[in-house]
């Protein structure tokens, strides 16, 4: 199992912090580095929000081995051809280490915030699919042509291609529909669980999708993005409980105690190391193959060397 980390950068995230991070992540060994994709802060809406393919773009420079992407671009928020102008800009700066993930989107507050339209769940999947197919179209060769019904290009043809098809995550825990575009469109399907048995129903029902299409389902990566809490001993992990409390309010109405449960009842992974690792083993005996753990205490540099060294080897068999 690969292990990378996804940072939420609506939540305060200034520049030199991120670059430290990007740094840091390459040179301790991770498989890729991830930024969410939000306009404004999910928990405070005063906190620094940086735009996410700028941030991209940073990785791109900062660091030469790791894999980057979105994780998920939400298909309201850019006309997918603008989209796939970002994700091949990005692509090429980063010598093809880019993986464009995207969505069908899900906050409604940062859309009204922004004036931009949040349409009924079904909508936004004809939206996603639509987009999916532009940004996939625009990378072939030669003037491209599209009329849907929410999204048109007429005979765009933009350069630089990418070197090679940039790798498409799709993100998201729909059902039917939702995992008919992961199966005909996705290199790589994520979605945020910590449970082997939610994964694998879910998992299981891609596979039928696949089998629809005619596409073999070992063609597309499985990965999942969880929180995580984790401490060499208990003390650790309850000063890194209270640090939760201080980043994550919400968390301040439970005793610092609970919040280990809490967090792991919302799909984050808990504990000691040897604990950790015994969770990711049992989502990599599921098929998941690839983790993002979700940095959350930008300040806490000693949490990802702990990860490094006691998880990542852990999971290099599995």
């Amino acid at each position: 199992m690969k292990v990378g980390i996804i940072v939420e950068g609506q939540e305060g995230l200034g520049w030199d912090t991120w670059r430290r991070l990007a740094a840091q992540t390459e040179a301790l060994g991770f498989d890729s580095l991830w930024r969410s994709d939000h306009l404004l802060s999910i928990i405070d809406e005063g906190r620094e929000a940086h735009e996410t393919w700028l941030a991209l773009t940073v990785a791109a420079m900062e660091t030469q081995r790791l894999q980057i992407g979105s994780l998920v671009s939400p298909m309201t928020f850019r006309h997918p051809a603008m989209l796939a102008k970002l994700a091949a800009s990005v692509d090429s700066l980063s010598k093809g280490r880019l993986v464009l993930g995207v969505g069908a989107g899900w906050n409604d507050r940062e859309h009204r915030a922004h004036g931009l339209p949040f349409p009924p769940f079904r909508e936004r999947l004809d939206r996603l699919q639509e987009g999916i197919e532009i940004i996939l179209g625009l990378q072939g060769e030669g003037p491209f042509h599209y009329q849907g019904q929410y999204y048109d290009v007429e005979a765009a043809n933009p350069y630089p291609k990418p070197a090679h098809k940039i790798p498409l995550l799709i993100g998201g825990k729909g059902r039917e529909r939702f995992l008919r575009l992961v199966a005909r469109y996705a290199d790589e399907w994520n979605m945020t669980t910590n449970s082997p048995s939610f994964y694998r129903e879910r998992s299981e029902h891609l596979d039928a999708q696949c089998r629809a299409v005619g596409r073999d389902p070992a063609a597309i990566r499985r990965s999942v993005a969880v929180g995580i809490l984790i401490g060499r001993s208990a003390q650790e992990i309850e000063r890194r409980s209270v640090a939760m409390q201080r980043l994550m309010p919400p968390l301040a109405s439970v005793s610092t105690s609970e919040v280990p449960e809490t967090v792991r009842a919302v799909g984050w992974v808990c504990g000691k190391p040897d604990e950790v690792v015994q969770r990711l083993r049992e989502l990599a005996a599921v098929g998941i193959d690839r983790v993002m753990l979700q940095h959350n205490d930008f300040d806490d540099e000693d949490v990802l060397g702990l990860i490094a060294r006691e998880v990542i080897p852990a999971l290099e068999s599995v």
